[in-house]
């Protein structure tokens, strides 16, 4: 039994991988500071914003079994899914009424899957999305639905003002055309795992890189920014380690002499 057992958390994208001729490799010192960690007992995770039906591949790919996903809202253990928390039913339901009047083209995600609902093809007209599937329901409806993962509202930057709906949802934008209405609160995932194993917070350690892992970074436990962090997450880490080309999660792990 490992009575100094940490918690591991790691972003996925410019924290465990790095794009190389056009695909995600993982760096040799990251695999090798992973191995060792298993083999010291420690419980390694993914901590992702991606739906489970997103990220299940990546999950598996890179060499895990345990995830937080859905931006903090869906839990998965020993490869088996646990739970996913859907959005607010009614809020969703406001919402695509209100891109409704306003002409805004919009999705929505009622499956755990890796596709995304749309009334018609002006939704991918408008983006010409490759990030995910997407699939037409002729009169796609959101009350025919009792659950809401995501909802994606396709609008350029300021326009998204115009929805109130959206004011009590959480969302963001990674694409000039579209924003994602999304969980995005990490720790909710991260907390739920501890409390599932009656672990303690203070032996949670969490890898970011982007702005959107700043709902991971809390005062209740160990933060580390890569080096090739954004600075906004650099100024709340309890520590920066390198680039994650120059062996970043290898140096911090070496560093808290976890390895």
């Amino acid at each position: 039994m490992n009575n100094n057992k940490k918690y591991f958390f790691f972003d996925i994208d410019g924290t465990l991988t790095m794009p190389s001729r056009g695909s995600a490799t993982v760096p040799q010192s990251t695999l090798k500071a992973l191995e060792i960690l298993r083999e010291k007992g420690h419980f390694v995770a993914i901590a992702t914003g991606r739906s489970y039906g997103m990220a299940i591949n990546v999950m598996k790919d890179l060499g895990f079994e345990n995830m937080v996903h859905d931006g903090g809202y869906g839990i998965t253990l020993n490869g088996q899914l646990i739970d996913i928390e859907p959005l607010d039913r009614d809020l969703c339901i406001s919402l695509i009424h209100e891109c409704d009047r306003e002409g805004f083209p919009w999705g929505i995600q009622p499956e755990n899957s890796d596709t995304r609902f749309v009334p018609d093809e002006r939704f991918m007209e408008f983006t010409h999305d490759k990030y995910m599937k997407s699939r037409i329901i002729p009169g796609l409806a959101p009350e025919n639905y009792d659950v809401i993962y995501k909802c994606y509202v396709a609008c350029y930057a300021g326009e998204e003002q115009r929805l109130e709906s959206l004011k009590k949802l959480p969302w963001c934008r990674f694409m000039k055309e579209y924003i994602f209405v999304e969980p995005a609160d990490k720790s909710r995932g991260i907390k739920r795992i501890v409390d599932h194993f009656g672990g303690d917070y203070k032996d949670v350690v969490v890898f970011g890189d982007e702005r959107n892992d700043l709902s991971m970074f809390s005062d209740e436990w160990t933060c580390i920014a890569m080096g090739n962090a954004v600075q906004e997450l650099k100024d709340r880490a309890d520590y920066v380690t390198t680039d994650i080309s120059d062996d970043g999660i290898w140096n911090a792990c070496a560093h808290y002499g976890w390895i």
